[in-house]
């Protein structure tokens, strides 16, 4: 089974301008990269972009919705694809508002092949880290979802250093009982020591704090 780290990568381009297009389309597959290109962001959301880690390459100025607003949409609808804008007609002002909004790099053409090589991968390394650790805390949530209520009450008790017999006090419970849901916690989660335990809670829980 494939993961975030061994997908392949895809470069997406959206540009109005057809032979912008063709150029980057000729310019990264030249160096092994696959490439999706768009006329315009409409066709680029209308499109699956699957698993793969990306990165997105967008010019600033076009028909309709514009590469500034697109990225505002973008961040509004939780699409974290990195991103590389490249103009024509940029300024200082465009370039800080794109690179204060999370943007790889802000590119005023004519530029050098190499410059957007290397933004274009460092925004799918980026892409690549965000997406592994994303499927890490996915799998720690399933676990953590697979404790019953009691065990997960004993485990949150447990990751605030009090002792066994503090749990059970606190609880209500015998020092047995929250030994068992201490162990049973421990052999869902897959942990051995405490310093684990925390570890897991402290990523399962400010993923998704309704879940504790």
């Amino acid at each position: 089974m494939m993961t975030a780290a061994t997908l392949p990568p895809v470069v997406y381009v959206i540009d109005d301008d057809q032979s912008v297009r063709d150029s980057l389309r000729d310019l990264l597959e030249s160096v092994g990269l696959t490439v999706q290109a768009f006329a315009a962001t409409r066709e680029f959301l209308e499109y699956a972009q699957g698993e793969h880690p990306a990165c997105l390459v967008l010019d600033v100025r076009m028909p309709g919705q514009s590469g500034m607003d697109f990225h505002r949409q973008m961040l509004q609808s939780g699409i974290k694809i990195p991103v590389v804008f490249i103009t024509g007609h940029g300024d200082i002002a465009m370039g800080v508002e794109a690179m204060k909004n999370g943007a790889i790099e802000f590119l005023t053409k004519p530029f050098r092949d190499q410059d957007l090589l290397d933004a274009i991968h460092h925004g799918i390394a980026l892409d690549r880290k965000r997406r592994q650790q994303a499927a890490i805390t996915a799998e720690l949530q399933s676990r953590w979802q697979s404790l019953t209520t009691g065990e997960r009450d004993v485990t949150l008790l447990v990751v605030e250093g009090l002792l066994n017999k503090q749990v059970a006090d606190r609880l209500h419970l015998s020092e047995i009982t929250v030994k068992v849901r201490r162990a049973n916690a421990m052999k869902k989660l897959n942990v051995r020591t405490l310093a684990d335990l925390v570890r897991i809670v402290q990523q399962v829980i400010p993923a998704n704090p309704d879940i504790a």
